[in-house]
């Protein structure tokens, strides 16, 4: 089974007509289904998905990676107007308020009204729970709740469950998608902040240690210490990954760091990309 996977949002772009868009989404083909993997914002999605040619109404399922706007926000436009009846699978903290202090002497809301103003309820019997992971399309998995494994690993930046900025969010919605090719794993995060080494690690228990061939998504590590960078590259190395393609909140720095660290695995990626690989 061939599965195409196309990157709709991403901070930059290319293509004719593509625009960008901080913020992700991922359109996934598997044989004759398909699914919406995040959603970003909301200005990028139903744009990019016009120019690509890709009807948003196909879609035979919609995953969502975690709570924050720049993967959900799109989601109430969405559901009204394309993906009207699949299920939707998402894990049931993403439902929370969510606050961000990243930028100094500031906290922000940064989830979304449709989700954390009754989401569970509005969704009704379309929501199906990821915590535990799941098969939206066959050959296609959600990995569920991460495991931590690596101590050294955090959320990636200041995030919290109060305005107050007191109680600190653990971000279990994180999650991530995965199928499995004749040369290893494909992994698609969203913005991996469960930790992107603890996230391989949970998908390679949850699939008996299967060797990892691509890597691609959001990786949080623009705060990354030079500690937990020089162990997330050493950890990179001994996976012996083919394909790396950090985007979206990965952080430019952390990016340099990859592509000098392993020039012959790390590649670029933007929205309008795409790529097709074989499925067992």
């Amino acid at each position: 089974m061939k599965v195409s996977i196309t990157l709709l949002v991403e901070n930059t772009a290319r293509g004719q007509g593509i625009i960008g868009e901080h913020g992700l989404a991922w359109w996934i083909t598997a044989g004759d289904q398909s699914l919406l993997f995040d959603t970003g914002q909301g200005m990028a999605l139903r744009h990019n998905a016009k120019v690509l040619g890709i009807d948003l109404s196909k879609a035979d399922a919609i995953v969502l990676s975690h709570g924050h706007y720049d993967h959900v926000g799109a989601l109430d436009a969405v559901v009204a107007n394309d993906c009207k009846s699949c299920p939707i699978w998402v894990h049931p903290a993403a439902f929370e308020k969510k606050y961000s202090a990243n930028i100094p002497g500031k906290v922000r809301c940064i989830s979304v009204p449709f989700l954390h103003e009754k989401g569970r309820e509005r969704m009704g019997s379309r929501f199906r729970d990821a915590t535990n992971g799941g098969e939206p399309v066959p050959g296609i998995h959600i990995c569920g709740e991460v495991t931590h494994r690596y101590e050294f690993e955090d959320t990636g930046g200041a995030f919290y469950l109060d305005p107050e900025a007191t109680v600190p969010d653990p971000i279990v919605d994180d999650t991530a998608l995965y199928f499995d090719s004749p040369e290893g794993l494909v992994i698609i995060l969203g913005c991996a902040h469960a930790g992107v080494l603890n996230t391989i690690a949970h998908i390679r228990h949850q699939t008996g240690g299967r060797p990892v061939r691509v890597v691609m998504g959001g990786m949080h590590l623009e705060l990354a210490s030079a500690e937990r960078m020089e162990r997330t590259l050493k950890a990179f190395r001994e996976e012996g990954m083919q394909e790396l393609y950090p985007c979206h909140c990965t952080g430019y720095q952390a990016r340099i760091d990859m592509a000098v660290a392993l020039p012959k695995v790390v590649r670029m990626c933007a929205a309008g990309s795409r790529w097709v690989y074989e499925a067992v």
